[in-house]
């Protein structure tokens, strides 16, 4: 972006916050930003903006002194980024903030959400028609608050032409890394990522950092019992004969009535409850992986990889060491 000079201009970034904004949503994205002069000439003019121009409370509970007031931006940002923090039902509903974050993104070169930040977006609907991501534990709720969104659970972060969203926390991050690599180039993100210690892209998506959701079961009776006995006891025999034979029905009888019940086909959830387990045992325990994959169901090491990977992006030894406690 260039002046009438031909001179390069400083980018002019918008951060949206607000009370309950979580600070590393903020703190990330500013310090790739804060970081980008040193790589790349001019860099950005970074602001945090509120409603009423007022400092906000973190979810630290500390103070983030703010530069604008949402009423008084009068020229759209080239950027505009808006923060997520668990303050996000509060500002999605604030009238006077999702009227401003419309009229900016309106003129605005690109528009961004961190974490929750996309219920913003979605109410302001930014959203509509386009894929999006959030916080892995906010996803269902995005989609069925808003079913014009394509919902995108397992993505770091998601462009939809000039519409970006990411998912938790330090997504953000990946996600300003990429504006960078966009406005400078790959090396100077590069950088930048090597001196905050980050990945310039990380590996797998974010189910490898979710816990596993699955509907509620039925609330009593014998397929209520048998989804109970598949999560504690996932090496047994958990094939679809077998599963249909305990509850004297025909095959395609249970077939049929699981995935109305459950939401998922037997073998779906049997594959998910497995790769659970061994999540656990990963995290937990100094087994083998060949011990793991006996102890929960999978026949091969091999099996268990096609299966984890499907499950979460990432293989069960890259699984384990990021996540091994202790």
């Amino acid at each position: 972006m260039r002046d009438v000079s031909g001179k390069a201009e400083t980018r002019d970034v918008l951060i949206v916050v607000y009370d309950g904004v979580q600070l590393l949503n903020v703190a990330g994205p500013l310090d790739v930003f804060d970081r980008a002069e040193y790589e790349a000439e001019p860099g950005y003019r970074v602001r945090l903006a509120s409603v009423g121009g007022r400092p906000v409370t973190t979810t630290a509970r500390t103070r983030l002194g703010v530069s604008a007031d949402l009423a008084r931006v009068r020229k759209p940002p080239d950027t505009l980024v808006v923060a997520g923090g668990r303050g996000y039902p509060v500002a999605a509903s604030d009238g006077d903030l999702v009227r401003h974050v419309r009229r900016l993104a309106g003129g605005a070169r690109r528009t961004g959400s961190v974490c929750t930040g996309a219920f913003v977006l979605a109410e302001a609907g930014l959203l509509d028609g386009r894929r999006a991501t959030t916080h892995w534990a906010s996803c269902a709720d995005l989609a069925a608050a808003y079913p014009a969104v394509s919902v995108e659970p397992d993505a770091i972060f998601v462009r939809d032409g000039h519409v970006l969203t990411s998912a938790g926390v330090t997504a953000g991050i990946d996600l300003t890394l990429a504006l960078l690599e966009d406005d400078f180039g790959p090396e100077a993100a590069r950088a930048v990522a090597k001196h905050l210690v980050v990945f310039m892209q990380r590996p797998g998506g974010q189910s490898q950092f979710s816990t596993w959701t699955r509907r509620d079961p039925p609330r009593g009776g014998a397929l209520r019992d048998l989804v109970e006995d598949i999560d504690a006891h996932p090496d047994g025999d958990l094939s679809v004969p077998a599963l249909a034979a305990r509850l004297g029905m025909s095959r395609r009888h249970f077939s049929r009535l699981f995935s109305q019940q459950i939401g998922i086909s037997p073998g779906a959830y049997v594959e998910r409850a497995r790769v659970a387990a061994a999540r656990t045992l990963l995290e937990s325990t100094a087994g083998t992986v060949d011990t793991i994959a006996g102890q929960c169901g999978f026949g091969t090491v091999e099996t268990m990889r096609r299966a984890f990977v499907r499950e979460t992006g990432v293989s069960p030894a890259a699984y384990r060491e990021r996540f091994r406690r202790g």
